[in-house]
């Protein structure tokens, strides 16, 4: 095998380990911000790199106009209360390696989901990594209880709902994207995106949070590595592995994320979960990768 290709091969796992850094962004950042004027700078920072790139490359903007309001809702969902959740949830004391993990069972709303809101059925074997994906997350979050004076260690109820509200969001928007925003073009319509995203979060910068930022070196560099690595490099990776045809594996590659995130939690703030919090989430990861590798099974050839 050549440089060139396995430099091609390695890009899916790049993508999922620069993905993966997005929670560790969140614990490094979230000290010097509050959650919401945190993510409104980043998108803010990054729609201003972005326009000028598609004004570059000529990338066509979403036609028919009807269109841009299914986008910006999509982006409402996917990014606006996706990661205003997550953020939300790590700021109020959840460990980034069990956010990470809770988002991770997205496949396993959408397929959930999926029945009632686009008629779909649920395989046996979809079941099945259902069934696991609950007793997995049952067993790390038990882990995590503590008979006391907070619900959980560390991160009490508030936080929990937080980052089911994310789960939610990313699960409704995949489903919302998948029914409308098909055929959009990827870096014009993720602009369209961050702008439905900014509109909701910088809202709720101006009625919860105080907007104040203490512009710290470490601040300033996890918001560089959040806007410059996450929001365009990884957007543009995944756009030239959708153009190699490579989406699909990205897509099974997905369920890496929380024990990449872990790993990286554990090594950068020592974030530990007890033997049967660990076996929660291999039990949790393979019933994600069961639902990923059913619905494969059973999706129509274009």
């Amino acid at each position: 095998m050549d440089g060139f290709s396995a430099g091609r091969a390695a890009m899916p796992g790049i993508f999922v380990l620069l993905w993966s850094t997005g929670f560790i962004g969140a614990k490094f950042g979230l000290p010097y911000a509050e959650p919401f004027s945190f993510l409104s700078i980043r998108f803010t920072l990054t729609l201003l790199l972005l326009v000028p790139l598609v004004l570059v490359m000529r990338i066509p903007w979403p036609s028919p106009l009807a269109l841009w309001g299914h986008i910006a809702l999509s982006g409402i969902l996917v990014h606006g209360i996706y990661l205003g959740g997550v953020f939300y949830g790590i700021y109020l004391g959840m460990p980034a390696g069990l956010a990470a993990l809770l988002v991770g069972l997205q496949p396993l709303l959408t397929a959930a989901c999926a029945g009632p809101l686009l008629g779909e059925h649920l395989s046996k074997r979809q079941w099945l990594g259902l069934v696991l994906g609950l007793v997995g997350i049952c067993l790390v979050l038990g882990s995590k209880l503590e008979i006391g004076d907070a619900l959980f260690a560390g991160f009490g109820g508030q936080a929990l709902l937080c980052v089911f509200a994310a789960l939610l969001g990313i699960s409704l928007g995949t489903l919302y994207q998948k029914r409308y925003c098909t055929h959009m073009p990827l870096l014009s319509g993720t602009i369209i995106q961050y702008i439905g995203a900014s509109v909701l979060l910088g809202g709720g910068a101006m009625l919860f949070e105080t907007r104040q930022i203490e512009w710290s070196s470490t601040f300033i560099i996890t918001l560089g590595w959040l806007v410059l690595v996450l929001s365009i490099a990884a957007i543009l990776l995944l756009m030239a592995l959708i153009k190699k045809g490579e989406a699909s594996r990205v897509a099974s590659l997905f369920y890496l994320v929380p024990p990449v995130t872990a790993l990286q939690a554990w090594w950068l703030f020592d974030e530990r979960l007890p033997l049967i919090g660990i076996a929660g989430m291999v039990i949790a990861l393979a019933g994600v990768l069961i639902v990923v590798r059913s619905t494969k099974k059973t999706a129509p050839a274009d």
